[in-house]
């Protein structure tokens, strides 16, 4: 038996997780799918000072108070970026090995903000102060961000989705180091490995070839636990993974 935690990214929540979580209980491992302050079913917290350091607690707080040990840790987008690596770094004798779908890790002093480029980042700030009270990224219109998704997911999808606190953007990933000894695989859904090595010459990117990574390729959209959530869990439940 493996133990899984599993976070998601931007507006979503644990409940995103489900058919990946069913998938893997049903094979005998325990998982766990965390919810964000501020957001899924605790949307409820929400504040303008929910920041990164709030999301990497709720991680660290996680592992500590559920006494996990040897968890193999899942971030998909922003919460692989900052949220995972950060909290893997605090606590990296609880943690087996990082996987990151479609995303990857950022270096210390960075904030997932500086992932767009100044243009995009500009908007997203507009954005948020016509549209999010000053504080809040507003989801985005989901049956154009993924076209092809069924229409009983696509309406859970819009209901169950909730604005980012934007503070959680733009504070910057304190990281020390440790997480760097961590075994990582990197699931590739809109770019490929080779892409994946390639962005490592770019200093946002200098971790993506470092010994630890293994790399598998799942070809669909950004959202893989929608859009192809068996296959999902076959490369996380894998023997490679363990």
């Amino acid at each position: 038996m493996t133990t899984y935690v599993l976070i998601p990214g931007f507006w979503l929540g644990g409940w995103a997780w489900r058919p990946v979580a069913d998938t893997l209980r049903a094979r005998g491992h325990d998982v766990h799918t965390l919810s964000l302050t501020g957001m899924g079913e605790r949307v409820h917290l929400a504040r303008p000072d929910t920041d990164l350091e709030v999301h990497v607690t709720d991680v660290v707080n996680l592992l500590r108070y559920d006494d996990l040990h040897d968890v193999v840790l899942v971030g998909h987008s922003y919460a692989g970026a900052v949220v995972t690596t950060a909290a893997a770094d605090r606590m990296p004798d609880r943690v087996a090995k990082l996987v990151f779908v479609d995303t990857g890790p950022l270096p210390d002093g960075v904030s997932q903000s500086e992932f767009e480029e100044p243009d995009a980042r500009a908007a997203t700030a507009r954005t948020v102060a016509e549209h999010g009270d000053g504080w809040r990224i507003p989801p985005p219109p989901w049956a154009q961000v993924i076209p092809d998704l069924d229409a009983e997911t696509l309406a859970t999808l819009e209901e169950r989705s909730t604005p980012q606190p934007y503070a959680t953007t733009t504070q910057p990933v304190s990281l020390t180091g440790a997480w760097e000894k961590l075994p990582r695989l990197g699931i590739l859904c809109t770019f490929t490995t080779e892409q994946a090595r390639a962005m490592a010459g770019a200093p946002l990117f200098r971790h993506m070839t470092d010994p630890q990574w293994e790399y598998a390729e799942l070809p669909t959209s950004h959202w893989p636990m929608f859009t192809r959530p068996t296959e999902l869990a076959d490369l996380l439940s894998c023997p490679e993974v363990h």
